[in-house]
Formats: structure tokens, C-alpha cells, sequence
């Protein structure tokens, strides 16, 4: 193979609990990702040097792209040249929790493991993903998983459960550093248990699990972009939808809906308004090649 097409979906964050801050700077952070169906294409092909482009472009040097640093990083590790040439087709957006950066990361790591003959198991990989991001081994695997540590450390995979999802962003994206400091600014929320949700995820049924969803950096990531709250507002008039919930340190958020046509119309009341939005679902795939070519 010379080249290889992978998708590199959206993440939602199904359970979302931070804990306080500890002495080296970290939060505690249990989470429960969810992939999603919505995806940036990576094109990874062989080439005479390492290099990256955008579409659309991200502001970014290509040095500074994490995609670009996860083709480094793999090549260090194997003592190789990363000669590859890159090349994403951007769908989602960046400042919004989707975690778009870090599942392109993993989508470069999977395509140059095809590209270089590396069995998709080998540990090797999640090794360099947790190096470069803490969520970014989670787009290797996909579908629903519980995390822990600062939500780079596996514990399980939860059952798959499919949802109608719309994805509403405002036009302000939230950082993530921040959101943080947002929230160590307030009063430690009050926790979930984690097994409301995996009960819910269990159950197979979607309206248990928007109930189940729980994210204690709302009120942070609200502080910091007082429309993430507009955008909750927008979602739960909508008839038709299960819950809301913000995406990770947002500013997206997600609604569940009973319904394709729901989520549709979810993203289109936000469409109107001028907003960033996309109808989806959740997903029990990571990162996936969907197109190789030989020479």
C-alpha cells in the first residue's frame, strides 16, 4: 500500500466527572467516551518527507498540528523516517470538545501503521496515542469506553448503544485551559455514579441513556461562553429530544433525539441562527481505513 483514507470520528463525552485538583496540576477525571459517526477524512500517503495540509485551513503551522506531531512521534519511536504526506478534510470543528484534533492524531498513527506493515493490536501504538494526548488512544478502539486517571486510562468497553445525536456549536469555542480554571473557580460538583450509565448503556435504550448522561464541567464551560447555555436552551425546546448535554469542555453540545428526522431538526433551528451544526449518530467504531491504494 501507498496510501490509505481513514476516518477520524467525533467523541462525545457520555459521563464527564472531574475531581479536584491535585498537586501536580492534574485533575482526577472519570469519563465515559462515545464515538460518533461524524468524521474528518486523512489521507496518509508514502512520500520523500513528512508534511501536512488542512482543508479547510486550521490557523495552525503544520509543525504545530497534532497529526503532524503524532507522524513524528510514531517515527521516533521506530527509529524511521515519518516520510508521509497528510492531508485532512476538516468536518469538525475545533474549540468545540468533539476532540477532532486528537482523533486525526489517531487516524495518522493507524494509516502509517497500515502504510508500514504494524499489526492495528500492536501496543506500540497506544503508547505513542497516550503521548500525545490523553483521549487520543480512544480513537483507536471507539464505540463506548470508561476511562479514568486523567481520562487516558482504559478500564472497560461499555455495550454500544445507537442514538440519534445533533450537534449544536455556538460560534465562541471554549479552552480547554480556560474551562479548567473555570471550574477550580467553583465549588467541587457533586459526582454521578458511573454505573447509573452503564445500566442505561446495558438497558439498549437511548431514552435511559440521555437521562444517565452526566457532565459536571457545564457550569465552567457555560462561565466561560455563556452561549454553550443558549445552545442547551435551543436544544431542549425542541420536541422530540431525550436530553442535552455539553461535549466535553465544549463549547459544542449534544442533543439525543428519538429520531434521525429530531436530530435533523435540531440542526437545522441552529443552522438558522447561524450556528455550527450536524445531524449524527453515536458510533461503535474508533478510526477506520474506509480506501487503500497500491502502486
Amino acid at each position: 500500500m501507498d496510501r490509505v483514507i481513514i476516518t477520524a470520528p467525533a467523541k462525545i463525552n457520555l459521563h464527564l466527572a472531574i475531581g479536584a485538583r491535585r498537586a501536580d496540576g492534574y485533575h482526577d477525571v472519570e469519563t465515559v467516551f462515545q464515538a460518533l459517526r461524524i468524521a474528518d477524512l486523512v489521507d496518509v500517503r508514502l512520500a520523500d518527507r513528512l508534511s501536512l495540509t488542512c482543508s479547510p485551513e486550521m490557523g495552525l503551522a503544520e509543525t504545530e498540528n497534532l497529526a503532524y506531531r503524532a507522524a513524528e512521534a510514531l517515527g521516533q519511536r521506530l527509529g524511521r523516517d515519518p516520510d508521509v504526506s497528510i492531508s485532512i478534510r476538516k468536518v469538525l470543528p475545533a474549540g468545540a470538545g468533539l476532540g477532532g484534533g486528537s482523533a486525526d492524531a489517531a487516524a495518522v498513527l493507524a494509516g502509517m501503521a497500515i502504510l508500514w506493515g504494524i499489526d492495528p493490536a500492536d501496543p506500540l501504538l497506544v503508547s505513542v496515542a497516550a503521548d500525545l494526548g490523553a483521549d487520543v488512544p480512544f480513537f483507536l478502539l471507539g464505540g463506548a469506553g470508561l476511562y479514568t486517571g486523567r481520562g487516558d486510562e482504559f478500564v472497560r468497553a461499555l455495550p454500544h448503544v445507537s442514538v440519534p445525536v445533533a450537534l449544536v456549536k455556538p460560534p465562541e469555542p471554549v479552552s480547554t485551559a480556560q474551562a479548567y480554571a473555570a471550574f477550580d473557580r467553583l465549588p467541587l460538583a457533586p459526582m454521578s455514579d458511573i454505573s447509573v450509565l452503564a445500566e442505561a448503556l446495558a438497558s439498549g435504550d437511548p431514552a435511559a441513556v440521555a437521562r444517565a448522561t452526566f457532565n459536571n464541567m457545564t457550569q465552567a464551560s457555560i462561565d466561560v461562553v455563556p452561549s454553550v447555555g443558549e445552545a442547551l436552551a435551543l436544544c431542549q425546546s425542541i420536541t422530540g429530544v431525550l436530553g442535552s448535554m455539553v461535549a466535553g469542555s465544549g463549547s459544542a453540545v449534544c442533543a439525543f433525539c428519538e429520531s434521525d428526522e429530531v436530530a435533523k431538526r435540531v440542526a437545522d433551528a441552529a443552522s438558522r441562527l447561524g450556528w455550527w451544526s450536524a445531524p449524527t449518530r453515536t458510533s461503535s467504531h474508533g478510526v477506520i481505513s474506509i480506501g487503500r491504494d497500491a502502486s
